[in-house]
């Protein structure tokens, strides 16, 4: 296009200096047919990108690693002037999304549509927009682009892997699954009411239902001996081990995605298994609470249902191994969260020695502590996972271990060391 012009530009020069030579009328009328032309080219070209809406509809703002991101688009030429061909450019940061197009010939008032369906292969939070439309002449002289700076945010959960069983250490309080039965006696968990009986002790009243019905109505409790269960996540970048063929890029250091496969990290090994047990238990209608620094502190107190399970899953979709903290200082600072009874489960690639010493002060304060030990070994990490695991047995921690490439789910359900 460049080289167009600069013949134009040539030609141009040459018919005027021509025509002060000569005298002759033909060689400025030729001056002026390519002065025209590049005028005309110039404002053809920069007509073709105006009065143009373009709008990019996404189906949902959250996706999962393993799925597809679906997005609408459609282009409106609001004009009556036509439009010969539209480039349409996005500079989304989400890998792998290609949503640029070119758009074919586009009459007065006309529409076009396009679908694009983006595999999710990393997770994080991604930027979708701004786009660039580009349009020209027919002559091929100029191009004129046109940035439309709308932008939206799309977040990225980790994957999950399913999982049939946990065996968790036994607490001081009664564990496993619910029993759904009535106690003669208070507990923490209102099942119902009924009509009073005599003998059934005032503080068991139900005043709001007693005057609702006009008598006297007392509540019935029912056996629940389900435990909280926290997952502690270790973020420390002292703890981080990952593959030499690991990249990262973009403004969150997102890993670069080379196959659908776990990338080769602890950190994102140590996401997944945390997504995936998480989901497990809030499946299983257990309180579950988190805590990680990533490199934030995040805490979310025990609580069931799925809503508890999107905050998990999002924050673990940004969580980054950039914690100054080492594991040890991080139960240190939230030992007082954790009550008498907490099921804790520890997912680390830490070899710190310090941090199962902490652990053995949580558990002689009546709680559980469980080790997910994420081998930093199998990753390329220069030490041995021996010692540190000698040293969980030691103190009687139950440990769990996964190796790089290991079926995640298998190594889960396996019985703790």
């Amino acid at each position: 296009m460049q080289n167009r012009r600069n013949a134009i530009y040539t030609l141009l020069i040459l018919s005027l200096v021509t025509g002060l030579f000569t005298g002759r009328a033909f060689f400025f009328n030729l001056a002026y047919l390519f002065g025209g032309l590049l005028l005309i080219s110039f404002l053809w070209a920069w007509m073709s990108v105006r009065w143009i809406s373009i709008s990019r509809r996404t189906r949902a703002r959250r996706a999962q690693v393993g799925r597809n991101l679906d997005e609408a688009f459609s282009i409106h030429n609001r004009s009556i002037i036509p439009k010969l061909w539209l480039e349409v450019r996005d500079h989304s940061d989400l890998p792998g999304h290609r949503a640029s197009h070119v758009v074919p010939a586009l009459g007065p008032r006309g529409r076009y549509q396009w679908y694009v369906e983006t595999p999710c292969l990393v997770r994080g939070e991604f930027q979708l927009g701004p786009m660039t439309i580009v349009s020209g002449d027919p002559f091929g002289l100029f191009l004129s682009p046109r940035r439309i700076g709308a932008t939206s945010r799309v977040i990225v959960y980790p994957a999950t892997v399913p999982i049939n069983h946990v065996e968790l250490p036994v607490g001081l309080i009664s564990g496993g699954d619910a029993q759904r039965r009535r106690a003669h006696f208070v507990t923490t968990n209102a099942a119902g009411v009924r009509d009073y009986v005599p003998g059934d002790s005032f503080n068991r009243i139900h005043w709001a239902t007693t005057a609702r019905k006009d008598k006297l109505m007392v509540k019935e409790f029912e056996l629940d001996p389900l435990v909280d269960i926290w997952l502690f996540v270790d973020f420390s970048a002292s703890s981080l081990v990952e593959d030499p063929s690991v990249q990262r890029a973009g403004r969150f250091n997102n890993i670069v995605p080379t196959s659908q496969d776990i990338p080769p990290s602890t950190e994102e090994y140590n996401v997944v298994i945390a997504a995936s047990l998480a989901k497990y238990f809030i499946d299983s209608e257990r309180a579950l609470g988190f805590a990680a620094y990533t490199p934030h502190r995040e805490i979310h107190q025990p609580e069931r249902g799925n809503r508890q399970l999107t905050r998990i899953l999002q924050t673990l979709a940004v969580a980054r191994s950039l914690a100054p903290h080492s594991l040890a200082q991080m139960l240190t600072l939230e030992t007082p969260y954790f009550t008498r009874g907490t099921t804790l489960l520890i997912i680390t690639s830490s070899l710190d020695p310090a941090w199962v010493t902490e652990a053995q002060i949580l558990s002689r304060k009546g709680i559980r502590p469980m080790c997910v030990l994420t081998d930093p070994e199998s990753f390329g990490g220069p030490k041995s996972s021996a010692e540190i695991q000698a040293l969980l047995r030691l103190a009687k921690i139950p440990t769990l271990v996964v190796r790089r490439n290991d079926d995640i789910s298998a190594a889960l359900e396996q019985r703790p060391l």
